[in-house]
């Protein structure tokens, strides 16, 4: 395929931009002897996800028993986490049947999905590890004091099919301290219960490059730095050399001079604005903002004159990557020597 071939809207990924982002990342926890744990929530690729294994990662992070179904599917992962609570009978047999066919841990934060894990591999052929989710401050799942994630401990402790392996959190951005502080004080508190704690998993693209920092971590999980975004441009993480992956569109209309509409709306861009002025950053075009998104028309204004025309061809740096992978059942990879083929996005849509 070559670049004029490409129908729009579509999704453009830079395998070489791909490469390096993660092998700086890689390096990185590397020199700081973090262990690297991918989420693949931003691409579902399985190739994707055995490159990262393959530059050092010690498995990989997913969010849904299907997706790291889809994901493993083709062979060459063999570590999972599924960083969700799992509760119900038909996902904990389908989790019992996944962990026949990897390494697999999983989180909790409450004695029900504790007991619900328990039963299914009570009479398993291997133990479940289990760690606790912790809300740090993202407002999210997890227990919110230390003497929670002592009381969940204890319980997973005394299960049978099920063994404590340690402490999990998506941290807020910005908060290096605070998450650090409270996990560093749950695992002292089960230390002095005599409850092992083997691992503190943590993450979050934002802060990639303070973690460091995050002195009490044994591992970290990280999603978005495959590609990286518009969030993540604009925070400062990476530079627009680093963002791997765009959104190809054409303009279908100039009805004025200050307005021009694009074949790419919500249901290529999506409507997630992550705290950002507009729904995507136009390279080449710094002055022109994606102002409003219908689910097929993308509207781009300006102050002064737009200058684009019918037919031109515009890429895009998403606001938010990983909600835009989901969004198509392709993506439109550039190998090294400019050629250009399909691949497909076999993790999208798995929400069970």
């Amino acid at each position: 395929m070559k670049f004029l071939d490409i129908d729009t809207p579509a999704v453009l990924v830079d395998l070489n931009i791909v490469q390096s982002n993660i092998r700086a990342f890689q390096s990185y926890c590397d020199s700081i002897d973090l262990k690297l744990r991918p989420h693949i929530k931003t691409h579902k690729i399985p190739m994707l996800a055995k490159m990262q294994i393959e530059e050092g990662a010690i498995g990989i992070t997913c969010q849904k028993i299907s997706e790291a179904e889809s994901i493993i599917s083709e062979g060459g992962i063999n570590d999972v986490l599924i960083t969700y609570n799992i509760f119900g009978k038909k996902k904990l047999r389908r989790l019992l049947a996944l962990s026949r066919k990897v390494n697999l841990s999983v989180v909790v934060d409450n004695i029900q999905c504790i007991e619900g894990l328990s039963s299914v591999f009570r009479n398993a052929e291997s133990t479940l590890r289990v760690l606790i989710e912790c809300d740090t401050g993202a407002m999210r799942c997890g227990v919110v004091t230390p003497h929670e994630a002592l009381d969940l401990a204890k319980v997973i402790t005394r299960l049978p099919g099920i063994i404590f392996d340690g402490l999990m959190t998506y941290p807020p951005a910005s908060a290096t301290y605070k998450v650090n502080n409270f996990l560093t004080k749950t695992k002292q508190l089960l230390e002095s219960n005599n409850i092992s704690v083997p691992k503190v998993s943590v993450g979050g693209s934002p802060d990639m490059w303070n973690a460091h920092k995050l002195s009490i971590a044994t591992e970290y999980r990280i999603g978005t730095y495959i590609y990286n975004d518009r969030s993540l441009l604009e925070r400062g993480t990476c530079t627009e050399k680093d963002c791997a992956l765009t959104v190809l569109a054409t303009v279908v209309s100039t009805p004025s001079k200050d307005r021009a509409v694009i074949d790419a709306g919500s249901k290529a861009l999506t409507s997630d604005l992550v705290n950002l002025i507009g729904h995507g950053y136009i390279v080449g075009y710094p002055n022109l903002n994606i102002s409003t998104l219908s689910e097929e028309h993308g509207c781009i204004t300006s102050e002064g004159p737009t200058e684009l025309q019918v037919g031109q061809k515009l890429r895009i740096i998403p606001n938010h990557a990983c909600v835009v992978s989901n969004m198509f059942d392709h993506v439109i990879l550039k190998h090294k020597e400019k050629s250009y083929f399909k691949q497909l996005v076999k993790a999208r849509g798995k929400v069970w």
